[in-house]
């Protein structure tokens, strides 16, 4: 129809006519809806996936399949390498020194006397106010998510279990001195008997309920796995597909730590934890290893029947989905069996889009920022930016525009610790001003602390440049009691 006039009102097209002198009648085209969203967090997953590096005969089918139908980013990195303020920074859109999130925090306590916070849409609230239906369940804030956030919640089964009568391997204790420290939930085995008792299925099996119905607007879906959280409990079918003679152990240096600051030393006194010599003297190693990959092996399964239950829905070929973790987790690198560091294997996790407008079948090794979920789905969705967000948007790296800064991602763990983690280096900058400063195209281990290395001097002022120019005071519903460094660090800031 030539020369014909259009009027656009949100996703409805009215023609009004032509120029011609016939008369015609209005024509209405059906509106395109705009996409669904499938937001999938998985606790504790490091990049031990099939599709980035295939550590220990890594078993990941559905998520390497998820992968190549769109984007993955395999150099993303974590606001916090602990689940509290991490989740609390994808769901605020602001990063933990902005906010003071620095520490554990009650879902409903985010926007709790915090001047920053208190007036903030969560991410899946701006998904609402633009008219999408909400739901979700399981673990997507700390716990699962502040009371109303969701219009429909399945919640989520507290604690990690099921657990055994009794632990398998590890008290819990450790070394630790049980006044200063808390239980850590870690041990290794097989249990329970079957998939039906473990809560993710119990949440997919919710999940897959509500793709079969019929919604009258666009919806926004959160499924937050616990595993791989510890305890590394799942059937003994999972460990089947690991055997013990398959498993390799990841790069280890005894003197590692021989060159970092002691403030460095005092984050990482984790004695609750098992400990990288503990677990080679005691030949328990490869069995952590194990235990983990079989985690992550039964929550692939898990995701591969998510997959298949939109794959034949009515919203196959239009729901948008992100993938994404908290944080890495160390199995023994850096001397331990943890997250709690700023360190590559704690803040390094993958990231996933696909859907939509992704293109499928692309690679990104550049740093990004998991604060950068937000304003992408935003995006990615054809939603109008929420100016409060402190990411930015992937969209032009997705689109492959060159980055006009360099491109670097910021993790923060307690009040004025950082690490920057640019293409090649890793700067980490502490409270009192000691630093570590690592070349990763030589040092992929980062064994080798440069930061006193004069030939690194530009390369340090550098990313140094980087470094939040707020350090908010620790926000008084947040803390992290199992770490004697964080509770000291919290009670001194707050005095200051």
């Amino acid at each position: 129809m030539r020369n014909s006039l259009f009027l656009v009102f949100g996703w409805m097209v009215i023609t009004l006519g032509s120029c011609s002198n016939k008369p015609q009648k209005a024509a209405i085209v059906e509106p395109v809806k705009p996409p669904n969203v499938l937001f999938i967090a998985v606790d504790d997953l490091n990049n031990w996936l099939g599709s980035m590096n295939n550590y220990s005969n890594t078993k990941t089918p559905n998520l390497d399949k998820l992968a190549a139908q769109g984007v993955l980013f395999t150099n993303a990195h974590c606001q916090a390498p602990l689940c509290g303020p991490s989740r609390a920074s994808i769901m605020t859109g602001l990063r933990p020194s902005s906010t003071g999130i620095y520490g554990m925090i009650e879902d409903d306590k985010i926007r709790s006397d915090n001047p920053t916070t208190q007036e903030l849409t969560f991410l899946p609230e701006y998904f609402k106010e633009q008219g999408y239906y909400t739901m979700g369940v399981g673990k997507l804030f700390h716990s699962h998510a502040p009371e109303g956030v969701f219009d429909e919640s399945g919640g989520r089964v507290k604690g990690f279990g099921p657990l055994p009568d009794k632990r398998f391997v590890w008290d819990g204790f450790g070394d630790s001195d049980r006044e200063n420290y808390g239980r850590t939930s870690t041990d290794w085995g097989a249990f329970p008997e079957a998939d039906s008792l473990m809560p993710d299925h119990q949440s997919v099996d919710w999940v897959i309920e509500r793709l079969q119905r019929n919604y009258d607007q666009p919806f926004f879906m959160g499924m937050g796995f616990l595993r791989p959280h510890v305890p590394l409990y799942v059937p003994q079918k999972w460990f089947d597909l690991h055997p013990l003679d398959s498993i390799q152990v990841p790069p280890y240096l005894a003197n590692d730590l021989d060159d970092v600051p002691p403030v460095a030393l005092q984050i990482n006194d984790l004695p609750m934890m098992p400990s990288t010599e503990w677990a080679k003297d005691s030949g328990e190693w490869k069995k952590i290893i194990q235990a983990y990959l079989a985690c992550v092996s039964y929550v692939d399964y898990e995701i591969g029947r998510l997959m298949q239950a939109l794959k034949t829905s009515e919203y196959a070929d239009n729901t948008v989905i992100v993938l994404w973790s908290d944080h890495g987790y160390r199995l023994g690198e850096k001397g331990t069996f943890a997250k709690h560091a700023l360190w590559d294997p704690a803040t390094k996790a993958p990231l996933m889009f696909s859907g939509g407008t992704v293109p499928k079948g692309k690679v990104i090794d550049t740093p990004v920022e998991m604060l950068s979920i937000y304003p992408t789905l935003l995006e990615l969705c054809g939603l109008p930016a929420n100016k409060n967000n402190e990411g930015r948007s992937l969209i032009p790296l997705i689109q492959g525009r060159k980055e006009i800064e360099e491109p670097v991602a910021i993790t923060t763990y307690g009040m004025n610790n950082h690490a920057v983690r640019a293409q090649d280096y890793r700067y980490i900058h502490y409270e009192d001003g000691t630093e570590e400063l690592y070349d990763l195209a030589k040092d992929p281990n980062e064994w080798d602390n440069q930061a006193d290395n004069p030939q690194y001097s530009e390369v340090k002022s550098r990313l140094k440049s980087h470094l939040p120019s707020l350090n908010a005071q620790w926000d008084k519903n947040s803390s992290y009691t199992f770490q004697p460094y964080f509770v000291e660090q919290k009670a001194r800031t707050s005095q200051e």
